[in-house]
């Protein structure tokens, strides 16, 4: 395999010239170029990262961690990175956490996994670091954006919508169509932005006269699994309730099998609204109302701010990201007269 010694060999210039030739940096007169480039094409020369690293000062790859692969939410987020660094001639590199330590600290190790691999920059998804671990990461690598996470001490490099104000829409959505008996599928509670949708929803029922220890809470995960389990132990519970907010649209959608599977009617014995408004939601049965967290706009400007701060570009960079409630089959008015869940 030609090296770009052979390359400035037989063009007769100094490795200096050359690799100034391929990576367009630099002086190079027009005939030294024309060298250059013939015995490129005479030896079928491939320019290898590395090489290209050296001339560039750059890997021209970003790096992404998730929590997991798994779901419509995250398959956003992946999908939306991807294309806007393509766009720019870059590449994306993701890592996950894996293993049997805590979310946090797998979360930690995947970051310091991107940070190895010379990534040019970093996005950081996760609800389990705490503002030290940020604070942490950002000092081993000072171009890294935060998606779906507030972080006061770097408020430029973080986009997040506002989740107090989604529970606050959630709430207020099962309260206009008549519900004031409702159960609650949360989030971790360690999850920060968990914790914020579930502050606005209980200020909101808590503003309308409904108690937080009056509202049936159970905890899951985010997950399929866990949203149908917490289904089902909210069926065990016997207690009543015609609404029901689940903290994602997973969990919700694992919500509404869990209810056809028991033979109780979506939206006629009980509401359910969801929280994200993905992809999938649309498409369950009956579709699931949702609050609206504009997940594809926040990542489009974390990433192209991301990419402002790696490649010198100036993409305009909008910082507002209205959260909405998206409705659909899942939610009625609640019935005066019928069976209620419990």
């Amino acid at each position: 395999m030609a090296t770009l010694k052979d390359v400035a060999t037989l063009a007769g210039v100094g490795l200096s010239t050359a690799s100034r030739a391929i990576s367009g940096k630099g002086p190079v007169s027009a005939d030294a170029a024309a060298r250059v480039q013939a015995a490129i094409e005479a030896l079928n020369f491939r320019p290898s990262s590395i090489g290209r690293a050296m001339a560039t000062q750059s890997l021209g790859i970003i790096g992404l961690f998730v929590p997991t692969f798994f779901g419509s939410y995250y398959g956003t987020i992946l999908k939306q990175t991807d294309t806007e660094l393509r766009a720019v001639h870059r590449h994306l590199v993701v890592a996950t956490g894996l293993g049997e330590s805590s979310p946090r600290e797998q979360a930690i190790e995947a970051v310091r996994f991107l940070i190895g691999r010379d990534c040019d920059g970093v996005v950081v998804i996760s609800h389990d670091l705490h503002d030290d671990d940020l604070d942490m990461l950002h000092r081993l690598h000072p171009k890294m954006a935060f998606l779906n996470r507030a972080f006061d001490h770097l408020p430029e490099a973080s986009f997040c919508a506002d989740h107090r104000r989604g529970g606050e829409l959630a709430a207020r959505t099962l309260l206009d169509h008549g519900h004031r008996e409702i159960a609650v599928i949360s989030g971790p509670f360690t999850a920060s932005d968990n914790r914020a949708r579930l502050d606005g929803f209980f200020a909101e029922l808590d503003r309308n006269g409904i108690a937080r220890d009056a509202v049936a809470l159970i905890e899951s995960d985010f997950s399929p699994e866990g949203g149908y389990a917490a289904t089902q132990r909210l069926l065990d519970s016997g207690r009543r309730f015609t609404g029901l907010f689940c903290a994602n649209d997973t969990m919700a959608v694992s919500a509404l099998a869990r209810f056809q599977q028991a033979g109780i009617s979506v939206p006629d014995d009980v509401s359910v609204i969801g929280y994200d408004d993905d992809y999938s939601a649309a498409y369950a049965a009956p579709a699931l109302t949702s609050v609206h967290i504009p997940t594809l706009e926040l990542t489009q400007n974390a990433v192209r701010w991301l990419v402002n701060q790696c490649y010198g570009t100036s993409n305009d960079i909008f910082r507002e990201f209205p959260v909405t409630v998206t409705m659909r089959a899942s939610v009625a008015r609640v019935r005066t007269k019928g069976k209620r869940v419990g």
